[in-house]
């Protein structure tokens, strides 16, 4: 597989600026204006919060476990992740691959591992299990005649099989 390092690095800068620079600036920059603009202009406030440093401890202190709640809720208690993951297979075709390969192939295992426990009790196969091998060693096929095509351009692990 040939690797693109321009566009590597590119990938890697946006993932660095995005998860960890941006979060840290954005989070210090709100901070910062929401007491020097808010906090110090209101006397009721600044009762509550004196100095700076006293704000970033109790904002961080009421702020980050309702977040991690937030993000827990995201990924557990809604579907707004599950909606994300379908995006996501659907917009990007070598997840929606790996999804096909692996219904074909778990099927596969299923229908060997019934047919090795036929042979296994010396039972004979059925005109059923050899139609039912027929049609999966045609799924088979298929799926790689798909998959040699789909890959000539970027996924070449695929088309020597």
């Amino acid at each position: 597989m040939e690797k693109n390092y321009l566009f590597r690095a590119w990938y890697y800068f946006r993932m660095g600026w995005s998860t960890y620079f941006a979060f840290i600036f954005a989070a210090i920059n709100t901070l910062t204006v929401t007491y020097f603009l808010a906090i110090e202009n209101y006397p009721q406030l600044s009762n509550i919060f004196p100095t700076f440093f006293q704000y970033v401890i109790i904002i961080s202190g009421i702020g980050i476990p309702i977040l991690i709640g937030a993000g827990y809720l995201h990924y557990k208690k809604t579907s707004a992740f599950k909606a994300e993951a379908d995006i996501n297979i659907e917009a990007n075709p070598h997840w929606r691959r790996m999804l096909s390969n692996t219904d074909l192939l778990l099927s596969s295992h299923l229908n060997f591992i019934n047919i090795i426990s036929k042979i296994s009790n010396q039972e004979k196969l059925s005109d059923d299990d050899l139609k039912e091998l027929s049609k999966l060693r045609e799924s088979l096929k298929q799926q790689i005649d798909k998959n040699t095509i789909f890959c000539k351009c970027s996924w070449h692990l695929y088309s020597n099989i």
